[in-house]
């Protein structure tokens, strides 16, 4: 979802094509750096949004002796969907590092709306770890199982603390930069 959200906000700036929106992208990180990002991956990724009538190749480039590219625009309904995806895919991060291009994208949609999404993750996220920590051991374990059962206890708290802390620390942010969306056109 991350890697159409990203094809879908560059089609917003203007038509592109997939090979010099891969080239701009490992501009800044190289694309075999990028999370499991392959060059068949994003050229998959605009073929679903093909299909999905959310782009549209407009033209083809011919140039002698290099390969024919084939550019993109986005479609109306692409114009449409890509807030929905941002949300979804606010909703579905479990960690802050997948939600880089919904941020990176944050004015495609309603800050409010991301903080409300946000605010329900974090209350669950604490009443889970709430319920976890008031649990005991049912069965009894011998030492060396306790040594590590304690182990395993205290990164899972740690973890916890550290994402309940970033997650308030970006609904604060998102507040601070509440907006009246407008999406680009």
């Amino acid at each position: 979802m991350a890697i159409q959200i990203f094809i879908l906000s560059k089609l917003m700036k203007g038509n592109n094509y997939p090979y010099k929106i891969k080239k701009q992208l490992s501009e800044t990180i190289p694309v075999s750096q990028l999370g499991g990002l392959t060059e068949s991956k994003l050229y998959y990724n605009f073929e679903s949004l093909v299909k999905q009538g959310l782009i549209e190749p407009v033209e083809i480039i011919k140039e002698e002796h290099r390969p024919d590219k084939q550019v993109f625009a986005i479609t109306t309904k692409g114009r449409e969907a890509i807030p929905e995806k941002i949300y979804k895919l606010f909703e579905k991060a479990d960690l802050i590092s997948e939600m880089v291009v919904g941020l990176v994208n944050i004015n495609y949609v309603d800050r409010d709306k991301v903080v409300e999404i946000l605010e329900r993750k974090l209350q669950h996220l604490k009443e889970r770890w709430e319920s976890i920590a008031k649990l005991d051991i049912l069965t009894p374990v011998d030492e060396e199982k306790a040594m590590y059962l304690d182990f395993v206890g205290e990164y899972a708290a740690s973890r916890s603390d550290h994402t309940i802390h970033w997650l308030e620390k970006l609904i604060i942010l998102l507040k601070q930069n509440s907006n009246n969306y407008v999406p680009d056109k």
